[in-house]
């Protein structure tokens, strides 16, 4: 009686080669992906945050404004690349907001309270 010896089928290990191949492929595929959609979102944060910190800036200016330069500049205008709404809901109470010009999305607003003028009787 003859013995047989089992041997692997040819091309077996061929295929296990490729579909390794095919699997480290697809990872790092995936991971060039991801860390391109990581890199593009700080992107973004760096240019909002950018943003944010001009208008605080700008705000920190008309905080700076008397009553009059306040009243003088009431309701919405286009400053630079912002829209600046200006708001006076009561005589001793300014809202001011800074918006994005293009989407409109508020970047930073506040209240600034400013007395009332002192009146002189005659």
């Amino acid at each position: 009686m003859t013995r047989r010896v089992h041997r692997p089928r040819r091309g077996v290990v061929l295929l296990e080669v490729i579909v390794a191949m095919t699997i480290l492929i697809i990872a790092g595929c995936s991971a060039v992906v991801w860390v391109r959609q990581l890199s593009d979102s700080l992107a973004h944060t760096r240019l909002v945050t950018d943003e944010v910190v001009a208008a605080s800036r700008y705000l920190d200016i008309i905080a700076l404004w008397t009553r009059e330069d306040l009243d003088r500049h009431l309701g919405e205008r286009r400053q630079g690349r912002w829209r600046v709404r200006i708001d006076r809901p009561v005589p001793t109470i300014y809202g001011v907001a800074i918006e994005d010009s293009v989407g409109g999305k508020s970047l930073i607003r506040t209240w600034l309270y400013r007395t009332e003028p002192v009146r002189v009787a005659q």
